[in-house]
């Protein structure tokens, strides 16, 4: 006896939303995505005082958008939305960061997305972070190598690293000297494990400090001589706090110039060349066609 019609429309509905919610869950397959790693500044303290964010969200530079996706703390890809580092960021309580300043402004550029991609934002930071806590083999770094892999494995390319750390690095002599050793091997390792030798990391130049070595550091960021890492620099940015973290402002203004870093030394320049085997196979191609004219002349 078939189900009446009632039952049956019931049904229908109900199948329906089902596979609308399936839909929205499968993240979109062509993602250009980029990993924000450091420490509080890039994880963001912008509008927080002690321990309470204002909830001010600049629009439109910090306004969600459909094309913003964040990769949550259960990699989950999810709209992203300030404050962007909530739930990855250990305990501390995050206000606006660079990130979604950053990500609306590659939009607003209309040449760094290509039609129908998206923007997947990877947040990684942790306040109060040393360079040798980052170091491979810590938690955090293989986090942050795990964390780029499951995006990149939802599909998509890895854009750059945007990276914001060193103010913990000021305190101690014995840190601040090692940090453009220490900043160098981070480099080397995170292409190695991510199979990328020529990823483009953007660091940003420290505004203040800890301690008392704070130029020291500055001084080891400036000069860190390794192809594709480029620098930019929050020096003059206005504080939230009056001596560390960047206000709301700055951390808008911030988010620009790494977008601006970006389409100048990533977005225009040459992708990572083709693998090694492919362009001998292609090169044999090459020289099979150049060839064969002469060939058939010759018989």
């Amino acid at each position: 006896m078939a189900p009446p019609l009632p039952l049956l429309l019931l049904l229908c509905l109900v199948a329906s939303a089902a596979v609308r919610h399936a839909a929205a869950d499968v993240p979109p397959s062509n993602k250009l995505i980029f990993i924000l790693a450091g420490q509080s500044n890039m994880a963001g303290r912008g509008g927080v005082v002690g321990t309470h964010w204002d909830g001010l969200v600049p629009s439109p530079d910090c306004s969600p958008s459909p094309s913003i996706l964040r990769l949550s703390p259960t990699l989950r890809w999810e709209q992203a939305r300030e404050p962007l580092h909530q739930g990855i960021d250990g305990n501390h309580t995050c206000g606006v960061g660079p990130g979604m300043a950053f990500a609306n402004a590659l939009l607003r550029s209309s040449v760094s997305v290509s039609p129908g991609e998206v923007l997947g934002l990877v947040p990684c930071a942790v306040g109060g972070t040393r360079m040798a806590e980052w170091a491979k083999g810590s938690e955090l770094y293989e986090d942050m190598v795990r964390r780029a892999r499951v995006a990149v494995e939802t599909g998509g390319r890895i854009g750059a690293v945007l990276w914001y750390q060193g103010e913990s690095d000021t305190v101690r002599w014995a840190d601040a000297n090692e940090y453009a050793r220490r900043m160098g091997m981070l480099v080397r390792e995170l292409r190695a494990d991510l199979a990328m030798p020529h990823l483009l990391l953007i660091q940003v130049g420290l505004a203040s400090g800890l301690g008392q070595y704070t130029e020291v550091v500055r001084e080891a960021q400036k000069g860190l001589k390794l192809r594709n890492v480029r620098f930019v620099d929050a020096m003059g940015l206005p504080f939230q706090d009056g001596h560390l973290h960047l206000n709301t402002q700055a951390q808008v203004q911030l988010g620009h110039m790494l977008a601006q870093s970006y389409l100048t030394y990533g977005y225009a320049h040459p992708r990572t060349p083709a693998p090694w085997w492919l362009q001998t196979m292609l090169a044999c191609c090459f020289v099979l066609l150049w060839r064969e004219p002469y060939t058939r002349f010759l018989i």
